[in-house]
């Protein structure tokens, strides 16, 4: 079976529209689309493109005009009216979010490190807008019903063919056979006997090794970047008191939490008790983290 990403996905989802938009957001329900439900609308159209272990996959978000006109509302800050119709201004926006999602989307998928994907990215291939009779020709659709404060909102998500088996939770298909991986005649309880050293497995029952209770002790340092920023070594000499230095990092990303300086998961600050905070938006497994800091 492939693995099932459809709980990163809508986490992602729902965590990304709350950071653009201040708005307490949530993933209510998922239902496969009716195609006649939004023939009379128009809709943004957002094609992206997964590349996962070289193999290159499609999802097509439509973001109907009920949404996409709130979302732009909402990322203006409220500001001005409310729109009526779909506009290239509102495209731009439902473009950048949509980014936003999938760019957090793989960085959290990546963080798990699953043995049958290993890394995912992906790349907006284009927007537009569309008229929603053209979801009749689309299958694999799929309605997110979106809690945004005390509004309901829909997204609408069409899945390839490739990419299904991955959100089986939410498409109901699933592979037999991981398509990444070369078949074995072994039976498959023998899979149960994975060397100590695998560095990272997609089964989450493989327990740490017991003597590595050993090391519960040592101490680590914990850092969060902020965010990193190539210069020359001119412009450093000539900084002075004052000077202001523009990070790559946007304002709405995540911080990167580092242990012993790897990156082993992403949060956002908080404030306890008069101190600066984390708290963890994703983390990958134990296996993971122990990969990742040499243990």
């Amino acid at each position: 079976m492939a693995s099932d990403l459809s709980n990163i996905f809508k986490d992602e989802l729902s965590n990304t529209l709350e950071q653009l938009l201040s708005k307490n957001s949530q993933v209510e329900a998922v239902v496969k689309l009716s195609n006649d439900s939004f023939d009379s609308t128009q809709l943004v159209e957002c094609i992206v493109k997964f590349d996962i272990k070289g193999v290159s996959s499609e999802v097509i978000f439509f973001v109907p005009t009920l949404s996409a006109t709130k979302f732009e509302y909402l990322m203006l800050g409220g500001m001005g009216d409310l729109k009526e119709h779909i506009d290239d201004e509102i495209t731009d926006a439902i473009n950048e979010i949509i980014s936003n999602i999938c760019g957090s989307f793989c960085t959290s998928v990546n963080a798990q490190g699953l043995a049958d994907i290993t890394s995912i990215k992906s790349e907006i291939k284009s927007s537009k807008i569309i008229d929603g009779s053209v979801l009749s020709s689309k299958s694999n659709t799929f309605e997110f019903i979106l809690s945004l404060d005390s509004e309901k909102l829909p997204i609408l998500v069409c899945f390839d063919e490739f990419i299904l088996p991955f959100f089986s939770s939410i498409t109901g298909i699933g592979l037999e056979e991981d398509s990444f991986t070369k078949p074995s005649s072994s039976p498959a309880i023998s899979s149960v006997n994975v060397p100590t050293n695998t560095s990272m497995s997609s089964s989450p029952i493989i327990q740490a090794p017991k003597n590595l209770e050993l090391l519960y002790n040592v101490k680590l340092k914990l850092s969060v970047r902020l965010g990193t920023k190539v210069v020359l070594l001119k412009d450093i000499l000539r900084w002075d008191v004052g000077e202001i230095i523009e990070l790559e990092q946007m304002v709405n990303e995540p911080l990167e939490i580092l242990v012993n300086g790897v990156k082993i998961g992403e949060g956002e600050a908080v404030i306890v008790e008069g101190k600066f905070g984390l708290k963890i938006k994703k983390i990958g497994n134990e296996d993971f983290r122990l990969n990742q800091i040499g243990l």
